[in-house]
């Protein structure tokens, strides 16, 4: 099909379900010449690959799809049987904004000169835009049903979406393994104050790692591995279950701390900004929170296919992210404020207080809570990402469970705890990533919202078909890839260059904004083929 071709009438869903799938029945016309054709699985072949045995499902249709494109864990999910509550959303939120990484970047704040209203500000201008922004990607997965690299499939075509996945989900192999390295930090802190003998395995270096390192590190690695090869529902159940463990641990640390202070805290540093460079940094630190969930306004619809409704993550992310995070302000504000009122120092993370507590099973509970922690944003952060890119690279080879073991190993291979120490590789080989992930939500979200309108051929984004709706040119929607490009060198610049470090924290909205300036500018929907067609016909239940 070729991408500027002229586009078809526009149909409703009904009219447009049953104009498709009388093409998938009239496989020896224009679809059964695909070259591909040779390739597509016979019947009893696509049912056992996607296991959908005892679903009602389009037998034909099924069978025009391509098995380089689909299979089970690649597939949209039935409504019926979708799981995720408003609470699971909430639980999802609950977890990641209490983050060992964003408490680091929020008493950061204190240290760098913002007092406690200035801090709490700055988290709810970036609340309100997340909340925004995350219910812009997680509607869509909630109507397609289709997780992250299926996804930009629609804007960058069959095979172009692989550029996407792999950015987002190499970016989350990395700090996979780092933020499992941080557990095995907190880990380690525990099984000393549980053992002291054990402080002599703690003395020598190996790859980096200490004895005891290595076994914290590799025990950690071997429970995620585990609840990961149980597929997303375990997932969504560990993150239900740690959620309120994370909340009561973090307000109980407040407490204690605000006790220890006398009832009272120091609301900022002699330091304090003022006036304009305040302001600034205000404004900086809410689009700096949001800079950090760049990789989830990316690929949240990996959660909100499974989700019930859309009111269900509307609920789940307004108690997430707006009220959650100015919980997770006020908390950043008694910790930092009192640790400053008590000693005079500021401490760089919840772990830092932690390890002061002197009641050994107060400690022991508060390091395994972190460890609970740290895992539940481990899992959704930076585990399913690179899971689902993997199965959409290797869909014939790959499901949910292999898929996990490989990201895990290459997170395992890589020695994250070197990447960690080293900041050139931080700063320059993920910042750059990281910056490109602007564009990328840009392109994805101006072709479905602006272009689009949400409406999406949800069969044809498993097909190879040149008449397909997203074959474009051989698989890549080459409009796409011209309007990534000069954003995302701009976007890195921006990010990286010193000389633009007044506006380095905004590179993500300059990113984005360029990203579906120069995608629209480009791209006319009157060029595309634009129908609205359910998945439910090839769907698969949302547990399998």
């Amino acid at each position: 099909m070729d991408e500027n071709r002229a586009a078809t009438p526009q149909q409703g869903p009904d009219q447009a379900a049953g104009a498709n799938q009388r093409e998938s029945r009239e496989s020896s016309g224009h679809r059964g010449h695909s070259p591909h054709h040779e390739e597509h699985l016979d019947e009893e072949q696509l049912h056992h690959s996607a296991t959908l045995a005892g679903v009602h499902v389009d037998s034909e249709l099924l069978a025009a799809l391509s098995p380089r494109l689909y299979n089970a864990d690649l597939a949209p999910t039935q409504r019926v049987g979708r799981r995720w509550s408003s609470y699971n959303i909430f639980a999802l939120w609950a977890n990641d904004v209490h983050s060992l990484g964003n408490y680091a970047f929020a008493i950061g704040l204190f240290a760098i000169g913002l007092g406690g209203w200035q801090i709490l500000l700055a988290f709810l201008i970036g609340a309100l835009l997340l909340f925004a922004l995350l219910s812009l990607s997680g509607f869509m997965g909630e109507k397609t049903g289709v997780p992250f690299p299926v996804m930009s499939r629609i804007a960058f075509g069959i095979h172009g979406a692989q550029i996407s996945a792999i950015i987002r989900g190499g970016v989350a192999i990395v700090w996979f393994g780092v933020q499992t390295y941080l557990a095995s930090v907190v880990a380690r802190v525990l099984l000393i104050a549980l053992w002291p003998s054990l402080q002599s395995l703690d003395t020598n270096d190996i790859l980096g790692l200490s004895t005891l390192g290595w076994l914290s590190f590799i025990g950690l690695w071997i429970l995620q591995v585990i609840i990961v090869s149980y597929g997303m529902d375990l997932i969504r159940k560990y993150e239900a279950m740690s959620g309120p463990i994370i909340l009561i641990t973090m307000l109980a640390l407040a407490v204690w701390i605000f006790v220890e202070a006398d009832f009272s805290i120091a609301f900022s540093t002699p330091d304090s900004l003022t006036g304009g460079a305040m302001w600034r940094q205000i404004f900086a630190g809410g689009a700096l929170w949001v800079a950090i969930y760049a990789t989830f306004v990316l690929n949240f619809c990996d959660f909100t296919r499974n989700a019930t409704s859309r009111s269900s993550i509307t609920r789940g992310n307004f108690t997430g992210i707006p009220i959650n995070m100015l919980f997770f302000g006020a908390i950043v504000v008694v910790l930092a404020g009192g640790q400053y009122k008590i000693n005079g120092q500021i401490i760089t993370s919840p772990a830092d207080i932690v390890q002061s507590i002197p009641n050994t099973a107060l400690l022991v509970l508060a390091s395994l809570a972190l460890i609970i922690l740290t895992i539940a944003v481990n899992l959704m952060a930076n585990f399913v990402a690179p899971i689902y890119m993997l199965a959409n690279l290797f869909p014939r080879y790959l499901n949910f469970r292999r898929a996990g073991w490989v990201s895990a190993i290459i997170g395992l291979i890589i020695l994250p705890w070197n990447l960690y120490n080293s900041p050139v590789v931080i700063e320059y080989f993920l910042g750059g990533l990281g910056a490109v992930l602007g564009p990328l939500f840009g392109v994805i979200m101006a072709d479905y919202w602006l272009i689009r309108k949400a409406q999406i051929n949800v069969p044809d984004l498993y097909m190879e078909e040149e008449t397909a709706d997203y074959h474009y040119r051989g698989g890549f929607h080459t409009r796409a890839i011209v309007a990534l490009i000069p954003a995302s060198v701009i976007a890195i610049v921006l990010a990286l260059v010193p000389t633009f470090h007044v506006i380095s924290p905004f590179s993500w909205f300059f990113g984005a904004g360029l990203g579906a300036i120069f995608y629209l500018l480009i791209v006319r929907r009157r060029s595309l083929s634009i129908t609205d067609v359910s998945g439910e016909s090839i769907a698969v239940p949302s547990v399998h």
